[in-house]
């Protein structure tokens, strides 16, 4: 247990250990314990519990033996027609021996199945009903076709709350004896963004790092600006003269190691704090949105951030403009 990385050592084992998204997981254990489980479509962002109900489902309805009886298959890797005529069909077409029941069947990622493989699916899951149960999982439902979705039962995962998350920190650096302030564990919760799994790997990451949990020791083992840093950013797009705020904006870059990608992400919310004319903030937010979709495909830092700069530019000429 002491080599095994925190996301799974502290993965909740069973239904009752899952404390958030208390209505679905109570949803669920009435439906088992009436032996009336339907097939199942979970789906929401990252780290929300997804996987972990499924497995613990399994776990619920078949105790210890529970691997002998699920079928676990991740469709982002085999994701073809072939994978359901072949193992699923396979699995789902045997009965189990002396005992009465279902079997199980978990599609982790299944919206990265193809079209064909859905479409093949579909008819599997009617014929086997009888002593099969599917649970499918993805983080995209638009992307499982509708015949699909009219087969299960949708269950949606949102985005942890914050205290949640806070909580279930404290819990892993009091069972790893771990020193950390509140300073960052509310920096960890930021990161993360309801995403349990990035927090606790952002946890460990950054113990293993500097041994202790700390604001600055978290935002140094992300790379991500400081949240003195970004006001400081702000500031100077919104005050300093074009070639000013860039310079003063590459030397901080430069001596922090920050991507661009990153500060413009975390710059967002500050611009929704700010007091600024309705026109100008969505001129704003606009801009950002193409400079982050332009990162993202690969263009040159250097001309993105002139057109960072450039926007918070025109944003003050906006606020000017409307004050006058």
């Amino acid at each position: 247990m002491e080599s095994k990385p925190w996301i799974e050592k502290y993965r909740p084992q069973s239904l009752e250990d899952l404390v958030a998204h208390r209505e679905v997981t109570d949803t669920v254990d009435r439906l088992v314990a009436k032996d009336r489980l339907p097939h199942l479509l979970f789906y929401g962002p990252p780290g929300t519990g997804k996987t972990s109900t499924a497995l613990a489902i399994a776990r619920r309805v078949y105790g210890s033996g529970w691997q002998n009886m699920t079928l676990e298959l991740n469709a982002s890797d085999e994701r073809g027609i072939g994978v359901v005529r072949d193992q699923i069909m396979a699995f789902a077409g045997t009965q189990r021996l002396f005992s009465s029941g279902f079997k199980l069947i978990v599609l982790d990622e299944a919206d990265a199945m193809t079209g064909d493989a859905q479409a093949a699916l579909r008819r599997v899951i009617e014929k086997y009903t009888r002593n099969t149960r599917f649970i499918m999982i993805c983080n995209y439902v638009s992307k499982i076709i509708p015949a699909l979705q009219s087969r299960c039962t949708r269950f949606r995962f949102s985005p942890l709350g914050d205290s949640f998350v806070s909580d279930r920190i404290a819990h892993v650096l009091r069972e790893e004896a771990v020193e950390g302030d509140e300073a960052g564990i509310r920096a960890v919760t930021r990161l993360g963004r309801g995403d349990l799994r990035k927090c606790l790997n952002i946890l460990q990451s950054t113990y293993l790092s500097t041994g202790r949990i700390s604001e600055e020791g978290v935002y140094a083992t992300t790379g991500n600006p400081l949240p003195t840093d970004l006001l400081k950013i702000r500031d100077w797009m919104l005050q300093e003269e074009f070639e000013a705020a860039y310079k003063h904006i590459v030397a901080l870059k430069t001596n922090k190691g920050l991507a661009l990608v990153d500060i413009v992400r975390e710059v967002h919310p500050l611009v929704m704090d700010l007091h600024l004319p309705p026109r100008a903030r969505c001129d704003l937010l606009e801009r950002l949105g193409d400079i982050e979709y332009h990162l993202a495909h690969g263009t040159t830092e250097r001309v993105q951030l002139s057109a960072t700069v450039g926007a918070f530019a025109q944003a003050r000429a906006q606020i000017l403009q409307a004050a006058a």
